[in-house]
């Protein structure tokens, strides 16, 4: 009798990017009472849900002190790789526009990847907090060994800032619960009890707060790869020559949904997230750790 053998999936952490709102590197801000950073939290709340591998995509230069300050207290707990997205990481017969500085998005840092991984794997960011019950869910997901992939939905009212505005990829989800497409909202933010978003021409639309949005966690089989660099030639002919855009995940994943290309399971989680989008975010998220620690969510010191 022939006996399908769990795999384990990994994680995948996107530690690339630069904040430029928040004018540095986000990823090695201390958040909890022993230097915790955002992502100490994310990969104990992914060794407590499973995962067994963990996968950073930092920029070349980032490698050494990336590994120090952050890699080097995981490697004794869980395998750990380094990819690099370099701006210059692209096909053969493209190149690089004058002017462009930064890498290119989310969907080519998951590309960046393709080597390090071939079982199921979750991809987050690593400036946002998303709490133990969504890797519990994404985790489970990914065991059960289904050709579909998932995304993670917070509730917008608990994605949002005190300090400004956010941008959100808000969720149409269909009645069994797949994703139908995401919509980026590049202006949302608190209206009093309320919530609102300015689009690009000054036109203000309300939203009750309880829209499903993306806040970049997903799950994929590693069939995300090929579909990721046939996209990226794709992009590269149409908008490769503009210094500044650049090759999202939401938009892939939307792409390939509209062709049934692929099916996304929507894992709703009604657990807060928060992150560093502003500066001033830090306190609250130093605040909101310090309560899960007292409410018995996290040992005060996460590794002793």
């Amino acid at each position: 009798m022939f006996v399908r053998q769990e795999v384990s999936p990994t994680l995948l952490v996107l530690a690339a990017g630069l904040g430029s709102r928040y004018g540095g590197l986000k990823q090695v801000e201390a958040v909890g009472p022993g230097g915790e950073t955002i992502i100490d939290y994310s990969v104990y709340d992914a060794l407590c849900a499973g995962f067994r591998k963990l996968v950073f995509v930092v920029r070349r230069e980032m490698e050494r002190a990336f590994r120090q300050m952050i890699g080097a207290r995981f490697e004794e707990r869980i395998a750990v790789e380094y990819v690099f997205q370099e701006l210059d990481g692209i096909p053969a017969g493209y190149s690089v526009p004058m002017g462009r500085t930064k890498p290119w998005g989310t969907a080519h840092a998951i590309l960046s990847a393709s080597a390090a991984i071939d079982e199921p794997f979750a991809a987050i960011n690593a400036d946002d907090f998303y709490g133990a019950a969504a890797f519990r869910v994404l985790a489970e997901h990914l065991r059960m060994g289904t050709g579909d992939y998932a995304m993670v939905g917070f509730v917008l009212r608990n994605t949002l800032s005190e300090f400004g505005a956010v941008a959100r990829g808000v969720c149409r989800v269909s009645g069994d619960g797949y994703l139908e497409d995401v919509v980026e909202l590049t202006k949302i933010e608190r209206d009093g009890e309320g919530v609102h978003n300015t689009n690009a021409a000054g036109q203000v639309s309300r939203l009750t707060g309880d829209e499903i949005v993306s806040m970049n966690m997903w799950g994929f089989t590693p069939r995300i790869f090929g579909e990721l660099e046939d996209g990226f030639k794709e992009f590269l002919a149409r908008r490769g020559s503009d210094a500044r855009a650049e090759y999202y995940i939401p938009s892939v994943v939307n792409d390939l949904v509209a062709a049934r290309r692929a099916r996304i399971k929507v894992l709703r989680t009604d657990d807060a997230w928060f992150g560093v989008t502003y500066r001033e975010d830090q306190t609250r998220v130093v605040e909101s750790v310090g309560r899960l620690i007292r409410d018995g969510n996290y040992p005060e010191r996460l590794w002793a």
